[in-house]
C-alpha cells in the first residue's frame, strides 16, 4: 500500500548533460517518503495501479500546465546573512566581512533574533523550491542548534554547521570563538545535540563540521575539527580558494594551496563540500576527485567577490562532484533558479572572454560553457551526489523531494502557447523564467512543506 500516488509529468537529470522526461507517470511513495515505484504509461499494470488509487485520498493528479522537478539542493547558505541580503555588495571581500558581515552575525547571540531570521530564511528557501540546504550558522552554539531544530520542524532537510573562527589576528574581539579548546568543545557538543534532533526527524538533519575558512582558523583548531569529523562521521564544509585575497593568504601562510592545506588537516573527504574553489589548480581538482570532495559553485556570489570565473566544465570533466550554492548573502538571491541562470551566463563569459581589447581568438577559455541542462543537473542530482545522500533525482529509492511548477499563473505565465511544445523546451523555459509564484507546492521526504494554493 503506497502512502501517496502522483500522476504527473516530471523532469529529472539522466546524466550531467541529459534530462529525462517522465511523461504522465505514476509516482508511488512509501511510508518513509521514498519513491518506491515509478510506473510509466506503457507498463503493463499502469491502468491497474491507476484504477486502484485514483479514487483514494492518497492520489493527486498534477494538472496540465504544471510539472514536477526534483527539489533543489543548495550547497552553500549563510543562514545568518539573510538579514543583510542585498546590501554592501560593492566592496572587497575582506572589507565586506569586517564592516558588515561579522557585526551582523554577532547579533545571533540573541536567540530571539536568531529565531526570527532563521525561521524566515528556511521558509523563504522552501518557497523557492530548495528542499535541502547546507547551512553555515554562526559561532554561537545554541543559535546553531536552534537552526537545526527549525529545519526539523519546518520539514526542510538541513545540514547545519556551527561556524568556527579562532584566529585572533583575523577575527574581531566581539565575534569569534573564545579560544581553540572552546571552539572544539562547542563543536562536539553541537554535533551531539543535532544528532539527537535527527533521531526524530523524518527528512533528516545533519551536523556539519564548519571551519569558516583557513584565514580565520588556527592550525590547532583545523586539525581538531578534522579529528571530530572523523570521530562522528559528519559532513564538512568551508570556503576554499574563493578570491585572490583568501587564496594568497593560505599560500603565504602554509606555502601551499588551500585544497592541499585542507587535506592535510583531514578536511577533504567524501562528505566534504567546499564553497567557491575559483582558484583551484588542476592538481587541486585531482585531489578533490580522489578524496570525493565536492565543489559548491556559487555563480552569483562569485560575480561580486571571487575575482574570477571558476572553470566548472573542466573540473566536472576531471571527475569532481559539483553542485550549486546561493551563498546568501554574498549572493543576493535565495533562488537557485537565479544561480542556475548565472552559472550558464558566467560559463559563456569565461569561454568567450570579456575584455574587448584582446583579440577574439585569445580572449576566452575554450570549452568552458555549460548548458541549462548541466545547471539543472548541478542543482539537483549533482547536489545530492555532493552530499552523498539519495536526493536530487526522481528515481526509485530516492527521497520524494519535489517542487510543483505551474507555468500558467496569470501574474507570471511562462510563454508556452503551443499545446505540443516539446517538453525539453518547456523545462528550459521553467529554468530560465520561473519565479517563486510559479512554485505552487513543495514536498520533502513525502511531506508537503510549502503550498501557495
Amino acid at each position: 500500500m503506497y502512502t501517496k500516488v502522483f500522476l504527473a509529468t516530471a523532469f529529472t537529470s539522466k546524466s550531467p548533460k541529459e534530462v529525462d522526461v517522465l511523461k504522465d507517470c505514476l509516482f508511488c511513495i512509501d511510508g518513509e517518503g521514498l519513491i518506491e515505484r515509478i510506473v510509466h504509461p506503457e507498463h503493463a499494470d499502469y491502468e491497474k495501479v491507476l484504477d486502484e488509487y485514483i479514487h483514494t485520498d492518497v492520489f493527486q493528479k498534477i494538472e496540465a500546465g504544471s510539472y514536477l522537478l526534483p527539489g533543489f539542493v543548495d550547497l552553500h547558505v549563510h543562514a545568518s546573512q539573510w538579514a543583510q541580503a542585498g546590501t554592501a555588495l560593492d566592496i572587497p571581500l575582506h572589507d565586506w566581512l569586517s564592516t558588515y558581515t561579522f557585526p551582523s552575525e554577532a547579533k545571533f547571540a540573541d536567540l530571539d533574533y536568531a529565531k526570527t531570521v532563521y525561521e524566515d530564511v528556511v521558509s523563504t528557501l522552501l518557497a523557492n523550491g530548495t528542499t535541502t540546504a547546507l547551512y553555515f550558522a554562526t559561532v554561537h552554539k545554541d543559535a546553531s542548534v536552534l537552526l537545526a531544530d527549525i529545519c526539523a520542524k519546518r520539514g526542510q532537510r538541513g545540514l547545519v554547521g556551527k561556524v568556527v573562527m579562532d584566529l585572533v589576528q583575523e577575527c574581531p574581539d566581539y565575534y569569534r570563538d573564545a579560544d581553540t579548546q572552546t571552539a572544539l568543545q562547542d563543536t562536539e557538543e553541537f554535533i551531539l545535540q543535532v544528532k539527537e534532533i535527527a533521531k526524530t526527524t523524518k527528512q533528516g538533519v545533519y551536523p556539519v563540521v564548519t571551519p569558516r575558512f583557513i584565514p580565520t582558523c588556527t592550525e590547532e583548531v583545523l586539525a581538531g575539527l578534522g579529528a571530530l569529523a572523523a570521530k562522528y562521521d559528519t559532513h564538512i564544509q568551508s570556503h576554499c580558494s574563493e578570491s585572490d585575497w583568501a587564496h594568497q593568504h593560505v599560500q603565504q601562510r602554509f606555502g601551499k594551496n588551500d585544497a592541499q592545506a585542507l587535506n592535510d588537516f583531514g578536511l577533504l573527504q567524501d562528505k566534504s563540500v567546499m564553497a567557491h574553489c575559483n582558484f583551484l589548480s588542476d592538481e587541486d581538482a585531482k585531489l578533490f576527485a580522489e578524496t570525493g570532495s565536492a565543489i559548491a559553485h556559487c555563480p552569483v556570489s562569485n560575480a561580486y567577490f571571487a575575482n574570477s570565473v571558476i572553470p566548472v566544465a573542466r573540473f566536472a570533466e576531471m571527475g569532481v562532484d559539483i553542485g550549486l550554492g546561493s551563498d546568501l548573502s554574498g549572493g543576493f538571491s535565495p533562488s537557485l533558479y537565479d544561480n542556475s541562470r548565472q552559472a550558464v551566463m558566467s560559463s559563456r563569459m569565461l569561454e568567450d572572454g570579456v575584455n574587448p581589447s584582446v583579440p577574439a581568438d585569445e580572449r576566452g577559455v575554450n570549452d568552458s560553457r555549460i548548458t541549462i541542462a548541466e545547471a539543472f543537473h548541478m542543482v539537483t542530482a549533482g547536489g545530492g551526489a555532493s552530499l552523498s545522500l539519495p536526493i536530487g533525482r526522481l528515481e526509485e529509492g530516492y527521497a520524494w523531494d519535489v517542487q510543483r511548477v505551474d507555468t500558467t499563473i496569470p501574474s507570471s505565465r511562462l510563454p508556452i502557447f503551443d499545446p505540443n511544445e516539446p517538453l525539453l523546451d518547456v523545462l528550459q523555459k521553467i529554468m530560465y523564467l520561473a519565479r517563486p509564484e510559479n512554485i505552487r507546492e513543495v514536498w520533502v521526504q513525502g511531506e508537503r512543506v510549502h503550498s501557495r494554493n
